[in-house]
């Protein structure tokens, strides 16, 4: 079978997706430890400790997979792509730390809690 798509054409495919995945894989991995480094140094009262240890988990079983794409994507030239099966699990994981998050910082707030980031000089 031919491929009859341009050598400009691949290259702008190949330019797209590193100006793309680079970036969201960074981001992944980020947020990723924020939020495990959150989880592991606090207990929330609001969260259960064993969904609070099962959430850890995911998120270092996701970190390590992201890391692993990542590296893949790096060791074959960003000429391959990644399956959104995974992307959109590890998206999932993110948005239920970002609901953790928010609601932690509301018991912070709730608290009065000097260091949540409201107050001091602005």
């Amino acid at each position: 079978m031919f491929n009859f798509e341009s050598e400009a054409a691949s290259r702008q495919r190949a330019e797209l997706l590193e100006t793309v995945l680079t970036p969201l894989l960074e981001d992944f991995v980020y947020w990723f430890g924020r939020s495990r480094e959150l989880l592991v140094t606090t207990q929330l009262d609001f969260l259960p400790p064993a969904a609070q240890q099962d959430l850890i988990q995911r998120l270092e079983r996701a970190e390590s997979e992201v890391k692993t794409a990542r590296m893949l994507y790096q060791a074959t030239g960003k000429q391959v792509a990644i399956d959104m099966g995974p992307v959109t699990a590890w998206h999932q994981l993110l948005m239920e730390c970002q609901a953790v998050g928010m609601r932690y910082r509301f018991a912070q707030r709730s608290e009065g809690n000097p260091y949540n980031g409201d107050s001091g000089p602005a």
